[in-house]
């Protein structure tokens, strides 16, 4: 089972894409630092959390400004996950285009979904909370 989409040029000598993934290009980056690698596993376990959260709401994944392009960028949970772990494995982000006539309203931010994660949270923890027995005065 594979965690990403499969690539439907893998061994395809016309690949258009070919030369873009390759360690050795003439830009190498610096394989990620701790504290960049940190981050990445935060992410990965946030996301875990948002999508158990808003999938069952109809939310289809997340939506990201794109530094490079100025666009929002909409990812479903499986292409984000899999964008993530191939940066945290191959140090390098993944060659990436807008999604095609994706519907916006699916689609939520990732300081939305955490809003919403700690909403949940503080709700559940207020519930507990309340249900503590008074300490008898």
């Amino acid at each position: 089972m594979h965690d990403e989409p499969i690539d439907p040029f893998t061994g395809d000598p016309t690949d258009p894409a070919a030369g873009l993934d390759e360690p050795d290009r003439d830009d190498p980056l610096d394989p990620l630092t701790e504290v960049e690698r940190q981050d990445v596993l935060e992410d990965l376990a946030d996301l875990e959390i948002y999508q158990a959260l808003l999938a069952p709401i109809g939310v289809r994944g997340l939506v990201i400004e794109c530094e490079d392009c100025r666009e929002p960028h909409y990812f479903d949970w499986d292409l984000l996950r899999g964008n993530l772990r191939h940066l945290l494995t191959s140090g390098r982000p993944r060659v990436h285009e807008p999604a095609y006539d994706p519907d916006p309203d699916h689609y939520v931010t990732w300081d939305y979904a955490r809003g919403y994660a700690d909403g949940v949270h503080d709700t559940l923890s207020e519930g507990t909370d309340e249900d503590e027995p008074d300490s008898g005065d």
